[in-house]
């Protein structure tokens, strides 16, 4: 493996004022985009019925999780995308750019018409919105991790770059707490007939909002940077295939954790343990809240431990703990105590990886690549084993094989663990 030198470490010179400031210019967006993201996974259920012409639930869930999961196989192209624009040009510009896209495809999704009105058309429009959705998300993750890792201090990375995980997170909660909102609000089949647009359309003025907001970040890169003859190369990155091939790993297996335990666990509870959509979403909710939270206090010990010892840590937790989880989780039947046990047990396994996700990528690549080789390495990680996640897991289940899913996921945490030997000592950002 090629020797890491100290090439491409970060030189911004910000008072912590201004690092504050631009941690959480950088924060605010990315939050609004993973709640535009991941809005459709939790309100799937109130709206899929008006696109999909099944009237088995199961398979309409499945038809819904299959967009879920092609909405990331524009990840790739939009890290493509905006990675070359953020080591190119700038990775604040391209973190603009990436929250426009969003806040276009989300308002699609709140004002596309139902299946009865346009017939086919209703699904292929939800689908090119999803697949916009997907190229912004792609670009914002790597830009993003990017940023916040150059703008983090040398020994406190983890704990400035968890917070792309907080707003991550974050996302996620403000989605759960919009639908818990809207049930209070309105009935089930109001909800059902038109209310869900109501959470696209909040998605949309976010996005919109936060756009204000990151004009005013200071831009992370360097004259140098972006002036090197391979600036946003996509040959320079796949020079770099080991680290390529370490960060998709990386991000593979904690992306399968990932959305196993914050997305396809709330379907697991409804579709398996047949709780109510409602509980469902309160239990998640408060346990998203306690997700989020931890986080930077997750991010302080890995700066103590080093990541490859956290890395190490999640594979094995992982390994031992996936089917367990799921086994007492059936068993807990409507038990609402023990299920947010067992729920914050997955979180506090998942925060090992989290709270330093963005950092133990990005810290592998040169400045003058970094954003592009960051996030296409996470993006093909998530569309292999992320996006697919919830959609695999539906299939065993639809085949009676719904342990198959849990050796699937201990197979791809195998693999982690035995990547995590070959993670260098020595990385750029050190």
């Amino acid at each position: 493996m090629r020797q890491i030198t100290m090439e491409g470490t970060t030189n911004v010179n910000l008072t912590t004022s201004q690092r504050i400031k631009s941690i959480f210019a950088a924060s605010s967006g990315n939050l609004v985009e993973w709640y535009d993201f991941y809005i459709y996974a939790f309100a799937a259920g109130y709206f899929i019925h008006d696109f999909s012409g099944s009237k088995n639930p199961t398979v309409a869930l499945i038809e819904a999780f299959a967009i879920f999961a092609l909405g990331f196989l524009m990840r790739p192209i939009g890290s493509w995308i905006f990675g070359y624009i953020g080591d190119k040009i700038g990775r604040k510009r391209s973190m603009i750019y990436s929250i426009v896209l969003m806040a276009i495809s989300s308002l699609i999704i709140a004002i596309v018409p139902t299946k009865n009105i346009i017939g086919d058309w209703a699904m292929i429009i939800l689908l090119i919105a999803r697949l916009l959705q997907g190229i912004s998300v792609g670009g914002e993750y790597g830009v993003a991790a990017t940023y916040m890792s150059e703008t983090a201090t040398s020994g406190r990375r983890a704990f400035y770059s968890s917070f792309q995980y907080v707003t991550l997170i974050g996302g996620q909660f403000v989605a759960v707490l919009t639908v818990v909102i809207l049930e209070f609000i309105f009935s089930d089949s109001t909800i059902r007939e038109w209310a869900w647009r109501l959470l696209f359309a909040f998605g949309g003025i976010l996005a919109l909002l936060s756009l204000l907001i990151r004009t005013g970040m200071h831009e992370s890169g360097t004259k140098e940077t972006f002036e090197h003859k391979h600036s946003g190369s996509l040959k320079a990155v796949f020079i770099d295939w080991r680290f390529l091939l370490i960060v998709f790993i990386i991000a593979g297996a904690g992306s399968l954790a990932f959305y196993t335990y914050t997305i396809y666990t709330k379907t697991f509870l409804i579709d398996t343990v047949h709780m109510s959509e409602t509980l469902s979403n309160r239990i998640m909710l408060i346990a998203l809240f306690c997700l989020m939270l931890s986080q930077p206090l997750f991010g302080l010990f890995i700066d103590k431990i080093g990541r490859k010892a956290s890395l190490f840590i999640f594979a094995v937790a992982s390994i031992i703990c996936t089917w367990p989880i799921y086994y007492l989780l059936e068993k807990s039947g409507n038990n609402v105590y023990a299920t947010f046990f067992i729920i914050i047990w997955m979180f506090i396994i998942l925060s090992m990886y989290a709270s330093m996700a963005g950092v133990i990528k990005a810290e592998l690549f040169p400045s003058h690549i970094r954003s592009l080789g960051t996030g296409l390495g996470h993006a093909l990680g998530n569309v292999i084993f992320g996006g697919t996640a919830s959609l695999i897991a539906l299939e065993f289940k639809h085949l009676n094989m719904q342990n198959g899913f849990y050796i699937y996921c201990i197979i791809i945490f195998i693999i982690l663990f035995i990547t995590a030997f070959f993670f260098p000592k020595k990385t750029y950002l050190d």
